[in-house]
Parts: C-alpha cells; structure tokens; sequence
C-alpha cells in the first residue's frame, strides 16, 4: 500500500499516513480539526537517456544493440612461465 503524505493548511501540521488506493483522502487535521491538503512528491523512477526500448534488455544474441564503447577491453592475463 502507499505512502501518502499530507499538510494542514491551517497549523503546518505535516505527517505520512499509509492508504490503500480505494481509501479516501483524508480532509481534516488530526491536530487542529483543519483542512488538509495532500503534497505530491517527486517520481522515484526517472528514465534518463536517448531511449529505452525492448531490445535493450535482450541478451547478446538477440540483441542489435552493440556494446559500450567506454567499456575497456580485457586484457588477458600473462601466461606463467615454466
């Protein structure tokens, strides 16, 4: 269930309260008996790039996206000498 947080317009009196989605939003301030207002906050996903779409998280054979160039190469390790 959702967090939802509210602000009483009359005292400042700010808190969080746990709804379910088919609640009601509540209206009066549980400290002055004043009118509350819900506050919205930011998103806590933001997709950010030039594109997401079903191929990018396909695996390697499936997938015409190509690799990261600034991913360095590895290296292999020298071989021990005998």
């Amino acid at each position: 269930m959702p967090t939802y947080a509210y602000a009483c317009k009359d005292c400042s009196h700010a808190f969080e309260i746990v709804q379910s989605f088919s609640d009601n939003s509540l209206t009066s301030c549980p400290e002055c008996q004043g009118t509350l207002r819900k506050k919205f906050n930011s998103v806590g996903v933001v997709f950010k790039g030039s594109g997401f779409y079903r191929t990018d998280s396909r695996d390697a054979k499936g997938s015409t996206v190509s690799p990261s160039p600034a991913a360095p190469a590895a290296t292999p390790a020298p071989a021990p000498a005998l």
